[in-house]
């Protein structure tokens, strides 16, 4: 069970980028889901519940996967781009499903970059033990992400929309 979280769902057992897989699993579940609760009122709670949700998991199960897959950060364990894309999504201006969409495929390319460039304090962060240093480059590169995203949905979107 614990390899089918961290793994979310088996997606980081896919070849090569795991963690591309891992992010790309997360849009289309934050997608699934988008389409089955359409009201906008409960989006950022949701969203800000998986983030807390897989960043928690994602601690607690760290020092178990570290052990597990002989790695400091094993490939395999992707729960941590989950909580980085989804955090990349947190509040933004998602009016409509042409948006959430576009939004969706902005912010997994904004996110990927930023989670493998690793600017500055992610690459640092990483060196953390266990699920922490598994989890907070991520969630650095969501947070840089999400001002990305904000910045072009809420002053460029707007005008090509």
């Amino acid at each position: 069970m614990r390899r089918l979280i961290i793994t979310f769902f088996g997606s980081g057992y896919l070849p090569v980028a795991p963690g591309t897989w891992g992010s790309a699993a997360a849009c289309l579940c934050f997608l699934a889901l988008y389409l089955v609760i359409p009201d906008a009122s409960y989006w950022n709670v949701i969203t800000a519940v998986g983030v807390l949700a897989a960043s928690i998991t994602s601690v607690a199960l760290g020092r178990w996967a570290v052990k597990h897959f002989g790695k400091s950060d094993p490939g395999q364990f992707v729960l941590d781009e989950v909580a980085g894309q989804w955090l990349a999504m947190l509040a933004l201006p998602l009016a409509d499903l042409r948006t959430t969409i576009a939004a969706l495929v902005f912010q997994f390319f904004a996110f990927r970059v930023l989670d493998i460039i690793k600017p500055p304090p992610a690459r640092q962060l990483e060196r953390l033990p266990d699920g922490w240093g598994i989890l907070l480059d991520d969630l650095a590169s969501g947070i840089y992400a999400n001002v990305i995203g904000q910045v072009f949905f809420r002053l460029v979107w707007p005008h090509l929309a």
